[in-house]
């Protein structure tokens, strides 16, 4: 990995993540690329970054850099990640991949063209117990899918003063909730049960439909300050969603931004024809299997204990806690390994174009469901 160079697009706070693991991986950071010349220099500094480059064309002339980590608003993904690609670089881009199905039919078509490693952030893959999940069902232990349920809630836009560039649609598409975290439990869920939805019945809410929106730039997760402008917002701050499988199974999911206390309370409990099996992000260390004739078990994350898929993506022996940033760190690991390679390895489980383009046929669905009040199948569904 010390052979290989890096760049990140975007220096808030995913950026930040990014960057930051790269250095905990060892991958030379050979500068960042900031919204605009000054704001780049500025975070640089800050950030302890070599160079702040001017523009992206400047970026991709740097041979220095094999690997462009796209963390800009949504909007930008599209225009950049094509550069990237044409460049002749391998690309990890934030999610939800673009802002149209287009664009992402697009982009996944000139990642296979382009035969360069091309991933999406998916990161909740790699909580190692979430492998290990994905382990259980591709070895029959749950047996097929029957149903499954959870959510993905968060409270950091719960108050009408909270503001981030995802509330508005042309920066963040159409959808927000769905698209920025529940696309996270669908391809998480599609992930570890081996199907995907074929059909989904949405409905949307805003409950926050004007906002003060700052002056200046605001981080996610952070409070803003100073003078502010009244914003009318389109955007969803919560879904329900119910869910068809192709195998005849079902789902319900519904996500949140505006949940207070809930920081991000992502859960599934999926219920199979031999077992059943749940788990958390805010206790991501268990994993509980249920029995109907057995007693149920709760799996301490334990790489001596769990499956290849899960002991692969556990750093830390059995009661030393591993969290957020450690996915991060096993996700880019896989990614950066087959990027040596050369091609994607046929052990590696961390999310590709072509799951992003699903994810964004699945918001598809749920935008035409929510305006038309009824079943809607998924393009791409299985």
């Amino acid at each position: 990995m010390r052979d290989i160079g890096a760049a990140v697009i975007g220096t808030g706070f995913i950026g930040s993540v990014h960057l930051n693991t790269l250095r905990r991986l060892g991958v030379p950071v050979a500068g960042v690329l900031g919204s605009s010349p000054s704001r780049g220099a500025e975070r640089a500094k800050a950030l302890g970054v070599p160079r702040a480059y001017g523009s992206l064309d400047e970026l991709l002339a740097d041979p220095a850099v094999q690997v462009v980590h796209v963390t800009s608003p949504n909007v930008a993904h599209y225009p950049q990640v094509k550069a990237i690609l044409g460049a002749g670089k391998h690309v990890i881009c934030e999610k939800p991949l673009s802002m149209t199905s287009a664009q992402s039919a697009d982009m996944l078509a000139l990642a296979r063209a382009s035969g360069k490693i091309a991933a999406v952030c998916y990161n909740t893959r790699f909580y190692p117990l979430n492998q290990h999940a994905h382990g259980m069902m591709s070895a029959g232990e749950l047996g097929d899918l029957r149903l499954i349920t959870g959510q993905f809630h968060q409270d950091w836009l719960a108050k009408e003063t909270d503001w981030n560039w995802r509330l508005e649609a042309d920066e963040g598409g159409p959808l927000r909730s769905v698209s920025d975290i529940g696309t996270h439990w669908v391809d998480l869920t599609n992930f570890i049960t081996g199907q995907k939805p074929v059909a989904v019945m949405a409905e949307l809410a805003t409950f926050i439909p004007e906002r003060q929106k700052p002056l200046g730039p605001v981080e996610t997760f952070t409070t803003a300050t100073g003078a502010t402008e009244t914003r009318k917002i389109a955007t969803d701050d919560a879904a329900t969603i119910l869910l068809r499988y192709g195998n005849g199974g079902r789902g319900v999911l519904t996500t949140s931004q505006i949940s207070h206390g809930r920081r991000g309370l992502l859960t599934w409990d999926i219920s199979g024809s031999k077992a059943s099996a749940a788990w958390s992000a805010e206790a991501p260390e268990n994993l509980w299997i249920g029995h109907r004739e057995a007693p149920n078990q709760i799996l301490l994350r334990d790489p001596s204990l769990m499956n290849p898929f899960g002991a692969a993506a556990s750093g830390m022996p059995g009661g030393h806690p591993e969290g957020f940033a450690d996915t991060w760190a096993a996700f880019f690991s896989q990614v950066y390994a087959d990027v040596a390679r050369g091609s994607r390895g046929p052990q590696s489980t961390w999310a590709s174009f072509e799951d992003g383009h699903y994810e964004m046929l699945f918001c598809d669905a749920v935008l035409e469901s929510a305006a038309q009040g009824t079943w809607v199948n998924i393009a791409g569904g299985n």
